[in-house]
Order: C-alpha cells, then sequence, then structure tokens
C-alpha cells in the first residue's frame, strides 16, 4: 500500500503524476473546489466578524469520504493543487474538510507537469500560505457580496436573470463608455500629398511624402489649401536636400504571460479567450507524446510575470546557439516589465524546449499545436538579439516645402528569423532606388498625388484589447480576464461581431442602473485600488477581514438607498396600440434575452407574443416612411427604413429630423451634438435642449 497520498485538482493529471512519483504514492484529485459559499443565501456572517459560512459543495460527499479514508491510512498527505491563490484556498479547504492532521500534511507546488519539476516539488514542502488563502477568500467575499446584493436588485427594476459583479460590471462600464465615444465622435477632414518622382534608369518610381513648410512640420486640412500648395511646386524643381543614414534595433519580445497570450491568440489564430485558456490548459496538463508518455508541454498557465527561470533560460540559450549560432543568442535577461505584476509564477513557456512544434506535431490537434507553436516560437525569440536594420531618410525640398522618403533594410534578423508578431509584419521597402540618391541631384516629377481623408472614430474592444485595457488598468487578473468576457457575453450584455464587441440594449440598460445607483462599483480607479488591497492581503501587509468590514457598509447602504430611489425608474410594461388577435387586449412591450419584444398582459391565460419594431421617431431620408430601430442577425442594434428592402436606408447612429442647413443631407445624432452624414461636409451643430 502506498505510504504517502498526493491531492491534485484535475482528474487529467492523475496519471501523469503516478507515474513520475512511483507506487510508493497515491495520487487522486479533487475534481476543483470541495467547499464554498452556499448558493441560497449571502454565506457571510456580518453581523459577527464577517465569517465565512462554507459548506461541501453538492455531490462532493462521496469524493469527501473517499478521501479520508486514503488521507487516513496515509503516512504523509501532499497537497497539490496549482500554483496560484485559488490553489492555495483549495488545499486549505482539503484540510479543513478532511480534518488533516498539520504534522502529516504538506502543500506542494510545481510550474509544470514534468517528472523533474514534480519530484523537485516533493523536497520544497511546505505548509499551506495563509495569506494567499485570506486573499482569495476576501475576493470570493466581495464578489458575493456585490454579486448578491445587487443582482437582486436589478432582477427587480428591470428583468430576472441578470447579475451584476465586482469586474464584470466594471468591464461592461469600460466597453459603454467605447461605445459612447464611438456614437459622439464627429470626423475631422485632412488630406495628404505625395509626388511621384522618376530617377534616371529605374523603371520604379520614388514616392516622396509632404512633410511642411521651411522646418516646420505642416498639417493639411483642406483641398483649398492643398491645391494652393500644388500651384506654387508646379514652378519648382524637387532636389535631395539631405541624405540620413543610420541604424534601429527592433527588441525581441518578452515570453506570454497570460493577458499577451491571450491577446496575440486572438490576432494571430483568431482564438477567443476561453478558447485559448481551455487548449492551454490542456498543453499544461499533459499531452501522451507516445514513447515519452504523458508530459506537460507548457508551464502553469495564469501568470502575469515574464520571469523564467534560470535552467529554463539556460536550455533555450543552448538551444538557439547549436541551432541557429552563438550570434543570435541574447546578450541581455530581459526581466518582469509589468509594474501590476505579482511575479508569483514564471511566463508561459514550452516545459522543454527541445520539443519543438515539429516533434509534438503529430500528437496534437491542429488548434493544439498552433498555440503550442506559437507559446515556443515567442519563448525562443525572447531569448534572441534584437533585429538590427539600416535605415535611410531623404530629404527633398521644392522651394520652401518639404517632402521625406524613408525605407530600411534589414542587417540582422535576430529573433525575426524564428517569430514576428501578428501587427508587426515589416513593411516592405516601396522602392529601391532611393538607396542610389545623391545630395543635390534633381529629380523629375511624374505626378502630385492629393487625397482627400477624415479621422475615424475610436476602435470598438475586441477580446483582444479589452483584455489588454482591463490588465493596464489594474482591472482583475490572469484568471479572471476570460470568464468576465464570458459572464458579459452570455448575459447577453454584450455580443461580437467579425471580433468587434458591441454593447446590446439589456448592457446599456443595466450598465445605466449601476452607473446611477452604484458609481464606486463601477468606478475604475475604485475597481483598481481594490486589486491593490487585495493583493497586499496576499503578500500579508493587510488583514482580510479589515478590507471586507470596510466595504460592506457602504455596498449595503448603497443598495438600500438604490432600491428606494430605484423604484422611480422601475422599468413598467409600455402599453401599446397593437391588439391581441387572440383575446383583444392592448399588447404590451417587455424586456427578453434578445432585446424588446411583444406580449399579452393576460399572461398565463394568452401567451400571445411577436417581435417589436420600435420606431426612432424621425422621417426616412430617402423615402419619407418610418425609421425602425432594428437588429441584425447577431443583435447589433441600427436604423433601417420600414419598407426594407424596397427602402435600402440603414444607419448604425439615429438619423435626426433636421436636415443639413449647408449642403442638405441628412444628420445623425452624435452625443450632445448633431452632424452632417457627409463628412465632406463636416457641419456641426450642438442639441437643442428639447433634443437632448
Amino acid at each position: 500500500m502506498a505510504k504517502n497520498l498526493v491531492i491534485v485538482e484535475s482528474p487529467a493529471k492523475v496519471k501523469t503524476i503516478q507515474k513520475f512519483l512511483g507506487t510508493n504514492y497515491e495520487v487522486t484529485a479533487s475534481n476543483g473546489h470541495v467547499r464554498d459559499l452556499p448558493k441560497s443565501h449571502l454565506g457571510i456572517d456580518v453581523d459577527h466578524d464577517y465569517e465565512p459560512k462554507y459548506i461541501t459543495i453538492r455531490g462532493k460527499g462521496d469524493l469527501l469520504a473517499d478521501l479520508r479514508k486514503s488521507a487516513h491510512k496515509a503516512e504523509k498527505v501532499f497537497l497539490a493543487t496549482d500554483p496560484d491563490r485559488e490553489g492555495e484556498a483549495i488545499s486549505w479547504h482539503l484540510a479543513q474538510a478532511l480534518k488533516l492532521d498539520e504534522k502529516k500534511m504538506r502543500r506542494i507546488t510545481f510550474n509544470e507537469i514534468t517528472k523533474t519539476a514534480v519530484k523537485a516539488s516533493l523536497k520544497e514542502a511546505r505548509g499551506i500560505d495563509q495569506n494567499l488563502v485570506d486573499e482569495q477568500q476576501a475576493r470570493r467575499m466581495l464578489d458575493r457580496m456585490v454579486g448578491y446584493e445587487i443582482s437582486p436588485l436589478l432582477w427587480k427594476k428591470i428583468k430576472r436573470g441578470l447579475s451584476a459583479g465586482r469586474v464584470q460590471s466594471v468591464a461592461l462600464r469600460i466597453i459603454a463608455d467605447r461605445e459612447n465615444e464611438i456614437d459622439a465622435f464627429i470626423p475631422s477632414e485632412y488630406w495628404s500629398l505625395d509626388v511621384s518622382l522618376q530617377l534616371e534608369g529605374e523603371k520604379k518610381p520614388l514616392l516622396a511624402h509632404f512633410y511642411g513648410k521651411d522646418k516646420d512640420k505642416m498639417a493639411l486640412s483642406n483641398q483649398a489649401q492643398v491645391q494652393e500648395i500644388m500651384d506654387a511646386l508646379q514652378k519648382e524643381a524637387f532636389t535631395v536636400k539631405e541624405i540620413k543614414r543610420g541604424e534601429r534595433s527592433k527588441k525581441a519580445p518578452l515570453p506570454f504571460t497570460t493577458s499577451t497570450l491571450q491577446q496575440e491568440a486572438s490576432k494571430a489564430l483568431n482564438f477567443s479567450t476561453q478558447k485559448t485558456m481551455r487548449i492551454a490548459q490542456q498543453l499544461y496538463e499533459g499531452i501522451d507524446l507516445k514513447k515519452e508518455g504523458t508530459v506537460g508541454l507548457i508551464s502553469y498557465l495564469r501568470t502575469d510575470s515574464t520571469r523564467v527561470s534560470e535552467e529554463a533560460d539556460r536550455a533555450a540559450r543552448e538551444y538557439i546557439g547549436e541551432q541557429f549560432g552563438a550570434e543570435y543568442v541574447s546578450s541581455v535577461h530581459a526581466g518582469n516589465q509589468n509594474k501590476n505584476a505579482q511575479d508569483a509564477h514564471e511566463a508561459i513557456r514550452p516545459t522543454d524546449v527541445k520539443r519543438t512544434p515539429v516533434y509534438v506535431k503529430e500528437f496534437l490537434s491542429r488548434d493544439q499545436f498552433r498555440l503550442y507553436q506559437l507559446i515556443w516560437k515567442r519563448f525562443v525569440a525572447s531569448r534572441m538579439e534584437h533585429a538590427k536594420y539600416e535605415t535611410l531618410s531623404v530629404k527633398l525640398s521644392a522651394g520652401d516645402y518639404i517632402f521625406t522618403a524613408s525605407s530600411s533594410k534589414i542587417l540582422f534578423e535576430g529573433f525575426m528569423n524564428v517569430y514576428i508578431q501578428a501587427e508587426d509584419e515589416e513593411k516592405k521597402e516601396s522602392t529601391a532606388s532611393i538607396r542610389k540618391l545623391e545630395e543635390g541631384a534633381v529629380l523629375e516629377v511624374k505626378e502630385l498625388l492629393s487625397e482627400q481623408h477624415f479621422t475615424q472614430p475610436p476602435a470598438h474592444y475586441t477580446e483582444a484589447s479589452l483584455v489588454k485595457v482591463l490588465e493596464e488598468l489594474g482591472i482583475g487578473r490572469p484568471s479572471t480576464y476570460a470568464p468576465t468576457i464570458s459572464t458579459l457575453l452570455n448575459r447577453r450584455y454584450i455580443l461580437k461581431e467579425n471580433k468587434n464587441i458591441y454593447i446590446t440594449d439589456l448592457g446599456e440598460v443595466v450598465n445605466m442602473v449601476m452607473m446611477k445607483a452604484f458609481p464606486i462599483i463601477v468606478d475604475v480607479n475604485f475597481t483598481a485600488t481594490m486589486e491593490g488591497l487585495l493583493d497586499c492581503i496576499g503578500a500579508g501587509d493587510v488583514p482580510w477581514k479589515t478590507v471586507v468590514s470596510n466595504f460592506w457598509p457602504d455596498l449595503a447602504d448603497a443598495v438600500a438607498n438604490a432600491d428606494r430611489e430605484l423604484e422611480q425608474i422601475t422599468i413598467e410594461d409600455e402599453v401599446t396600440d397593437v391588439i391581441c388577435e387572440n383575446c383583444g387586449r392592448n399588447m404590451v412591450i417587455k424586456y427578453g434575452p434578445h432585446g424588446k419584444f411583444l406580449a399579452c398582459p393576460g399572461f398565463p391565460d394568452c401567451r400571445n407574443t411577436k417581435s417589436y419594431m420600435e420606431k426612432a421617431g424621425v422621417a426616412c431620408p430617402k423615402c419619407g416612411s418610418e425609421i425602425l430601430i432594428r437588429k441584425s442577425k447577431k443583435g447589433r442594434r441600427y436604423f433601417g427604413c420600414e419598407h426594407n428592402p424596397d427602402c435600402d436606408f440603414m444607419s448604425w447612429q439615429k438619423p435626426s429630423a433636421k436636415a443639413c442647413p449647408q449642403c442638405g443631407s441628412y444628420m445623425l445624432e452624435k452625443g450632445r451634438k448633431i452632424a452632417c452624414s457627409d463628412p465632406a461636409c463636416g457641419y456641426v451643430e450642438t442639441k437643442d435642449s428639447s433634443e437632448k
């Protein structure tokens, strides 16, 4: 019989770790958490020192009974849950639920599931880190307080099934704020002016770009200004005034953190954050490599650190030297560059750099291979030298005006031999002829090229850009990004279309209520400060009950005030003039998962429902009919003519009843302003107070 019991979280790890440890160890799994706060009520005794009331999770009773028997027989019990605060808390709950003797119970952690790492962890066995447990408890309790106190209010005031969350509601606000920025954006006109120059003996022309006048950079804002410059240039010769040669370096990237892996997998592989984490978990827990058996291919996937162990760093440098040459091995040692990082684990990296993507490809699914290849290449690139470029910039004079042209040529590929980021594909040199220029040379003008442009609104968030901004603002932690986005999607507060994230009508209503009643909860700075306080608990600097006890009274008061004040804006069923054909009642507007719909008020006796087309209150600019607020197939709101498809008018922004006094085009509502729909016109005016 095995002398030692090892308890891990996931059943997927059991066989692999059992093989590493041999017959003296019995390895079993807890299947995640075994205790939690009850679902039926708050589960926190706010009147008696904020003591949590943990209960055994439903369905875990038999599993705990089996674990108790095994623990009782074992000489030592090793708690080997995941190496983060969540894993630390699961180990603590196991110790409590199994009533483990502290003398025989030890905590072990490993950053990767390999024989070396697992065996080494036994030599560094320790007690449970109570500070990390307390941090996790505080996070869980604050999340529970926000969810269980505010969500019922949303049910009461808006509709059943809604939810609020400490991180989720801030993320929704960030998305809503971006939508408001986009809606209120008014484009500005600007122009570009280029000159196409013919060089002697060259087939390809040289394209130079307008810079300014004399030594000053000059913006081109309208056609008249551009035409004046073009007229002046007709009389001028284009002369090479100055040539500058130089070198620049492109830094090798840092290895992946959870956030940067999610961002790059979204851009390069089109993976959602949830899919990235699911596949990374599979690679971490282990893949059967036949001859080698099952082994974890990557290190732990929830991390905000770019630190790498000395052993892994040394192995990578040796591999690079052997495969590419000594000149490709980085001469610098990159550290952690994220100021908010907890640095609890290493960066995400392959467990063995010699397991190349080609070597493991036959054992992986297509998506597993693509993600592993991304992680492997990024890690190897992080240990390689920077790429080096030769740069060339040319300044051309034409009278008082200056034009510029530039090019770059790679001198040393460095890390780019292995890895190029999705957004960093180098632009090819537009022309080779620039390298043959000499100062004082006069060039022949082929053509002057002017083009009108308009500034663009801020981009809609994607999952990748939302994760990036959450990390930059200090909202949430590596383990929360994917579940936060998934919750917003599942609650239908947001939707995704072509990678872009849009807020739904329901999301707007929920955000409006949260902003009105709970401004602190959705305040970005407050949430970031709270994250910092929670991290201080994990570091042992702040008692967890201090944080919780300071938070609860303010939340309770806000909920009580909101319950009273929000009664005035309770969303009542709006009666329409549509008659129910089944019972003759006037149908009412209801809110459903996909937005508004018509329902008979005689429910449950009459269950008649219909789709609802809300009128925007303005006439169609094309045919004069009613404009309706419609929904795209994926649920995104737009404004379209009631006679579609006979009339094809549509707009993502609400048309105004006013016509543009300058050009006669229809106008669009842009926050507190209305603007001409034709950006070339550019007419803007402030709304009348009656329109707001």
